[in-house]
This record gives structure tokens, C-alpha cells and sequence, in this order.
């Protein structure tokens, strides 16, 4: 007997997708992926369709990368997924949903393109904001998104902890004085853009290059700049079958096919054109113009794994939780003396 489900579509939430299960193949390949991808994502799928024709239709899913893991692991029913923390695939292992080799099914650790955590100032840099020590003065204002729900966010926030360890004695005062700074924490990397280039919130914008690069491009050269800081955090593109799901729904060869399309010189190559940076290192060769060099590391070298990240910095009453509210307090109290001055 065919059962029909249907999930509604939102434009940064949950993917729309209608299928029939039993012995009929499903009629939606759905990739959860997270905010700021979706750019590339529609250009790709076209590609893909051309190259791989078939009677399945590709439906996205878009928003921040933690809200988007909970709700595959709260039963939507991906096919693949896109992220940009292993650990967050590895809960899916952890529940049955992915296979545990995950990362050696595909090439390079299963990550064909990453980026990096970059500064977004307004046309002119009018606050003369080149490095994150500048993120810290009073007279600046920093939008970038919740490390609690964004993974990005997460990157963001250990690229300027990895400056402050660098170049002050008090990197906690450093972060508490960047957190007292920021007027409002998004969700996910996306909404932050938004706050910053339609809203005029800020002064600068922590973003991924891809997203940052975009901004400029759609905005046109006359309202942002891009600004690349001493030190940054690299941000890999990791992806993954959600292989419980695909053998259910008879979508295992063409999920497997989507994915390793990924590192084809086609598909590396828009990669590059949306502003990630590819890993075939032809297609790199031929991009060295729109990618700068930069001091970028790997935040698992640096500050441990994932777990240990998340268990430090971003669990209930963690670090950021702390200095967040701190910061908070600060600004509270400044504002309430000025206003009695």
C-alpha cells in the first residue's frame, strides 16, 4: 500500500519533498545542507541533472548547520548531506543514519571544497578595520552568527580566540571586549549577511569568504569590501550519504553519483565561480586570482576535536555562554551610566 508524506517547504528551513514508498523508487533526492551553500547548490543541481538525467527531482534543504542535523536526526528524511563539521555527520553516524566510513567512500576526507572565516567592511573601510584587533574598539560594531547554532558561527568565533592566544595575555578579556561589540547574533552565517548588508547592522561582518564574496558581488563594488585577516580559521565542505535513508528509497547509486560528481572539473570549477575554494589542484591553479593566500588553520589541530571544542566552548554555560553574558552585562551597565552622565 503507497504511503504519501509531505513536508512543507520554507525558504531557510525544511525542504519540501513527496514520494512514494514500498517497492517504488522515491521521486526526490533531498540534500540538507547548510545556509550559506545554497548558491552553489542550484547551480549545481542543473549541472548534475544534465550529466546524470533522470526522472528524480532534487529539493533543498537550507539553514544553520546545527538546527539542520537535529532535525535529520528527528527523522527529515535526507538523502545527502552537506556540512562543515565532521562531528555533526558523525551524530548521524552515531544513530545509524550514515555509514561509519563515510569519509573514506569519497576523496579527500569527503570534503571537495572548503573556504575561510574572512572581514566584510563597508565600501571605503570607513572604520579602517584590517585585522581582528580592531574588532575589539569601541567604536566598532561586529555582526557574525550564533557559534550556538551556526556552525560557521563556531568558526568565526575560534578564528579571533586563535588571534587573541597569539597576541594577547588575556585572550578571554580580548573575546569579552569582541562580544560587548556585537549588537546582535543571527542564527545562521545567511541571516547574519542579511543583517549586515540589508539591515545596516555593524560595521563588519564575519563571514565565510564564499558568503562575503557573494555580498560584494551582488551588491556591486561601490557598497562592501572584503578584508582578509593575519590569521584565519579554514572552513571544509564536508559531505555525506544518509545511507539508511537511500537504501530505503532505492536512491543509493544516484545519491552516491551526486556526491562523487562533486570533484569533477565541472563541478570544481563552479565550486570556484561561487566563491569556494576547490581542491583539484588544476582547478586551483586556474583560480589563484579570486583566491588570496592567506595564514589559514585547521581549528581540530589547533583547539582538539570537536567534542572537545564543544564541551569547552559551546554547551550550555560553556565558555561563549559566559562571556556572551558578560559581555552583555557590560554593555548594559556602560549604557545606564551614559544615560545618567
Amino acid at each position: 500500500m503507497k504511503k504519501i508524506a509531505l513536508f512543507s517547504l520554507l525558504s531557510f528551513g525544511l525542504a519540501a519533498c513527496l514520494w512514494h514508498t514500498s517497492t517504488e523508487q522515491k521521486t526526490v533526492l533531498l540534500n540538507v545542507s547548510y545556509d550559506v551553500i545554497r548558491d552553489f547548490y542550484k547551480e549545481y543541481n542543473i549541472a548534475f541533472q544534465r550529466e546524470f538525467p533522470s526522472d528524480v527531482m532534487i529539493s533543498q534543504s537550507h539553514g544553520g548547520a546545527s538546527k539542520q542535523v537535529l532535525s535529520v536526526l528527528n527523522g527529515l528524511p535526507a538523502d545527502v548531506v552537506t556540512l562543515t563539521q565532521s562531528n555533526d555527520i558523525d551524530a548521524l553516524v552515531k544513530k545509524g543514519l550514515v555509514n561509519a566510513d563515510w569519509q573514506q567512500v569519497l576523496p579527500n576526507g569527503a570534503v571537495p571544497f572548503g573556504s575561510v572565516m574572512v572581514l566584510l567592511v563597508r565600501k571605503g573601510n570607513p572604520k579602517h578595520i584590517q585585522d581582528w584587533s580592531d574588532l575589539i574598539r569601541d567604536d566598532v560594531k561586529v555582526v557574525f552568527a550564533n557559534p550556538k547554532t551556526s556552525a560557521n558561527g563556531r568558526f568565526a568565533y575560534l578564528s579571533a580566540l586563535a588571534y587573541a592566544e597569539q597576541h594577547s595575555d588575556k585572550p578571554q578579556d580580548f573575546m569579552l571586549r569582541l562580544l560587548r561589540n556585537v549588537p546582535v547574533l543571527e542564527a545562521g552565517a545567511r541571516s547574519a549577511s542579511i543583517s549586515f548588508t540589508q539591515r545596516n547592522i555593524g560595521d563588519v561582518l564575519i563571514a565565510p569568504e564564499n558568503e562575503a564574496a557573494l555580498a560584494a558581488k551582488t551588491l556591486g563594488e561601490n557598497s562592501v569590501e572584503v578584508v582578509y585577516p593575519s590569521i584565519t580559521a579554514y572552513t571544509p565542505i564536508y559531505v555525506a550519504e544518509v545511507n539508511k535513508n537511500t537504501q530505503a528509497d532505492g536512491l543509493h547509486q544516484l545519491s552516491h553519483d551526486y556526491l562523487s560528481y562533486l570533484w569533477s572539473p565541472q563541478a570544481q570549477e563552479l565550486a570556484a565561480k561561487n566563491y569556494f575554494r576547490p581542491t583539484d589542484k588544476k582547478i586551483i591553479a586556474k583560480t589563484t586570482a579570486l583566491f588570496p593566500k592567506v595564514n589559514q588553520f585547521d581549528v581540530n589541530q589547533r583547539f582538539g576535536s570537536w567534542e572537545v571544542i564543544n564541551t569547552k566552548h559551546f554547551v550550555d554555560n560553556g565558555l561563549f555562554d559566559r562571556l556572551y553574558i558578560s559581555a552583555q552585562r557590560a554593555d548594559k551597565v556602560n549604557t545606564s551610566a551614559k544615560s545618567h552622565s
